[in-house]
């Protein structure tokens, strides 16, 4: 038993001082073993551990030029090393074996994934957009968007997503994707004409007004003073579907 760790003992010393490559190893610097991170140990700290003198400054400059050790194994990248070298300093490298994968973005990724993800719900204003604005929508260019707008202000607002059918040049597909896009306030109230004081020309300009505007003018000067909008079903010119269309549309003296 005694013969055999003598025996063991020496054949250790003689694996130690057992040069392996001058080009990957430094014989002749006594080797000094200790733990060293890859990207931040000096030359001479190289040269202690045994690397050569052409391979210790080489590590060096290839961190210089922006290259990093980020496993055990990235060693290997670099030309001349030793394989068994490698081996027999592993476990005093000071990298993880294998790249740990990240689960957690860094602020920034976060921030800038929690603005895209507001932008893609909120939905902009659809009384109060502009032509830029419209203009995001795909397939609405400068026409469309003016054409748009233009009716709104006619309109004197929308009160409904179904009136988007009623401008020119909009199809389904478009009205779909500024239905999906955009939104009415729950709150918000449209331009209204005073039926009891708008001329015949201003009644007229209003889109839903053109044929009738004369019959409310008419009724008026036979009938007086409108005292509610509910009154105008009395006119014959209109039908249902066009006074319910109206309504948010008209006022009386009386009402804001």
């Amino acid at each position: 038993m005694e013969d055999k760790v003598i025996l063991d003992s020496l054949v250790a010393l003689w694996d130690a001082k057992k040069p392996i490559n001058d080009v990957h190893e430094n014989p002749e610097n006594t080797q000094r073993l200790f733990h060293f991170n890859p990207n931040n140990a000096t030359t001479e700290n190289l040269l202690e551990l045994g690397f050569s003198e052409n391979l210790a400054p080489r590590i060096v400059r290839y961190r210089e030029k922006g290259g990093k050790f980020r496993t055990k194994s990235d060693l290997l990248k670099i030309y001349g090393i030793d394989s068994t070298f490698y081996h027999r300093i592993y476990a005093l490298i000071d990298l993880p074996e294998k790249q740990e994968r990240s689960y957690k973005p860094e602020k920034k990724l976060l921030e800038k994934e929690a603005v895209l993800i507001k932008k893609s719900f909120e939905k902009f204003d659809l009384n109060s957009a502009d032509t830029a604005q419209l203009k995001k929508i795909y397939g609405i260019g400068e026409k469309l968007s003016m054409r748009i707008i233009k009716y709104r202000d006619v309109l004197g607002g929308f009160v409904a997503m179904d009136q988007l059918k009623e401008v020119y040049g909009l199809d389904s597909t478009i009205i779909n994707r500024l239905v999906k896009n955009s939104e009415i306030k729950y709150n918000y109230q449209p331009l209204r004409i005073n039926i009891n004081t708008a001329t015949e020309k201003e009644l007229s300009g209003h889109p839903y007004l053109s044929k009738a505007a004369k019959a409310i003018v008419s009724y008026r000067f036979q009938h007086g003073a409108f005292k509610t909008v509910s009154e105008i079903r009395n006119i014959n010119a209109l039908d249902e579907k066009i006074i319910q269309k109206l309504t948010p549309y008209l006022k009386v003296d009386d009402e804001l």
